[in-house]
């Protein structure tokens, strides 16, 4: 299946991501702390844990730091509880954007992302508004030059549901979230280690952007992810460069 040429924009996310390793870092304590609390210290018994600290590990997270952060969560101290919260919006050009957020405080965390939009031209939706032009999944991103024929044999004999050949040479492999690990363990164990490794939201379609749309639209998603309560932003702007 062929899809759109995504390689840029993963490229320009993952610079940005480097920046800014400190606010990584903490988005993976806070998502550490609550996949310990709900699921237990056990990885083995604990796939919500598991993904965190293999994020922690990607980031360069110290080890020991990790476990502290593992133990004081599923210990005696609930000094924080934290409420996930997701939100919906539209961006420039109608791009939809979801928002989603982990907080001590849901006023706070509201009032920030309503403001973030509001202030860089985007609109805070409704429940519902956009979530249903996305697919909770999976995703493995190979980079060009990666042999198909090979990611989609081991891929697929290890159950993914998709093998898409982007137009730039990337290679995207989708799974159920449940099957992600299982997948990813398949190819890796192959020598085929992918560029990008998460469960997400995936856009269905995607929205071109390019010139001062993009830029704008670019200042919004960086202003959403500086907010301390946000875990993560999903988004089907494809932002020309």
């Amino acid at each position: 299946m062929a899809g759109h040429s995504k390689w840029a924009n993963i490229q320009h996310r993952k610079g940005r991501q480097d920046e800014k390793r400190g606010k990584i870092w903490t988005r993976i304590i806070r998502e550490i702390t609550v996949a310990a609390r709900q699921g237990g210290p056990d990885l083995s018994a604990n796939p919500r844990l598991r993904l965190a600290v293999d994020k922690a590990k990607a980031a360069n997270m110290p080890a020991d730091r990790v476990k502290y952060n593992i133990d004081k969560a599923s210990g005696a101290l609930q000094d924080v509880q934290y409420e996930e919260i997701r939100y919906e919006g539209y961006g420039i050009g109608g791009a939809a954007i979801i928002v989603d957020t982990m907080t001590d405080n849901r006023v706070r965390t509201v009032a920030e992302v309503r403001h973030a939009f509001s202030k860089h031209g985007g609109n805070l939706g409704t429940e519902g508004s956009v979530a249903f032009q996305f697919k909770n999944c999976g995703q493995l991103i190979f980079a060009p030059g990666t042999s198909e024929d090979q990611v989609m044999e081991v891929a697929l004999e290890a159950g993914a549901e998709d093998v898409i050949s982007d137009d730039d040479g990337a290679i995207e492999v989708l799974t159920a979230p449940g099957d992600f690990e299982t997948v990813k363990n398949a190819l890796e164990a192959a020598g085929l280690t992918p560029e990008v490794a998460e469960v997400t939201m995936r856009a269905d379609n995607t929205i071109e952007l390019s010139g001062d749309d993009a830029a704008r639209m670019q200042k919004l998603l960086d202003v959403l992810e500086d907010l301390d309560d946000v875990q993560n932003v999903f988004h089907n702007a494809e932002i020309d460069e």
